[in-house]
């Protein structure tokens, strides 16, 4: 399931980068959020429940992210294999408009030594490079499609760098819900050790009860525990190495009470109410 959700995920970065060109910015919007919704019910079938929705969103911001510098590199490339180096110079200068907090680029509209004008759009710079009168070299396209840059701009190693390094940040994000999704993980989750764990644990403390005392400890606890200022009951799950939290949860709800699936930190807590339940036996 983990490796065939990874290269769903790649997959779905190599799609839309050959459609980011083809297709409006709505329906790519629309296409992301339709992933999004995928992903969730994908990671879901891992077993890491209650982490699914984050995942799944950083997901889908780092494989976007990594579509449009994936896009920019292609265009780089393709600027340096059929451009043409040329020596202009900039007849004027301009500042993008201010859009809130956006940085406003600069612009400069370039011109050949012969007085006609570079073809494309200006050329841009998020600093203040040049000067009206300045002759600078930079890569044309003959076509006009794509704008001119010097050839430190057109530099696309960094880019195409940079859209792996966001590729993997995917996939790591998919090994991590596969991790939290593991038995492992739900052993560590759930407070219950492995049985060498529980062996080693019950010698050293000489904890010998058998699980129905265990439970009946349980049982107790949640009658006389006082509540903490956020009505949790909070319980040690070491003192009861044979329950799982699904079995406390349980036993719990018997008693009228919910057991609480995040934000633990080591313990097991109990309340009327919870963010998130812990689904019982």
């Amino acid at each position: 399931m983990a490796v065939a959700i990874g290269c769903y995920v790649l997959a779905v970065i190599a799609g839309m980068f050959f459609l980011v060109d083809g297709v409006g910015t709505v329906v790519q919007i629309l296409l992301w959020i339709v992933h999004g919704m995928l992903l969730v019910a994908l990671i879901r079938k891992l077993g890491a429940r209650e982490s699914s929705a984050g995942a799944a969103l950083f997901i889908v911001l780092t494989s976007a992210m990594g579509v449009y510098v994936a896009s920019v590199a292609r265009d780089d490339l393709t600027l340096q294999q059929r451009g043409d180096q040329v020596t202009a110079t900039v007849v004027k200068e301009w500042r993008d408009p201010a859009q809130g907090r956006k940085a406003r680029d600069y612009n400069y509209e370039l011109q050949h030594q012969d007085g006609t004008r570079v073809p494309g759009r200006a050329l841009k710079s998020p600093s203040d490079s040049f000067d009206v009168g300045q002759a600078i070299t930079v890569i044309e396209d003959p076509e006009g499609e794509l704008r001119p840059q010097t050839p430190g701009q057109a530099d696309a190693t960094g880019d195409a760098l940079g859209a792996g390094a966001l590729a993997l940040a995917a996939l790591s994000a998919v090994g991590w819900m596969t991790w939290r999704g593991s038995d492992a993980a739900k052993r560590r989750d759930d407070g219950k050790p492995s049985t060498t764990v529980r062996k080693v644990y019950k010698t050293v403390t000489r904890n010998h009860t058998t699980l129905l005392e265990q439970e009946e400890e349980l049982r107790e606890a949640l009658r006389t525990y006082p509540a903490d200022r956020r009505g949790y009951i909070k319980v040690p799950p070491e003192r009861y190495p044979d329950i799982s939290q699904q079995r406390a949860a349980r036993i719990a709800w018997e008693m009228g009470l919910r057991a609480e699936a995040v934000g633990n930190r080591g313990s097991w807590r109990f309340g009327e109410t919870v963010v998130e339940e812990v689904p019982h036996e």
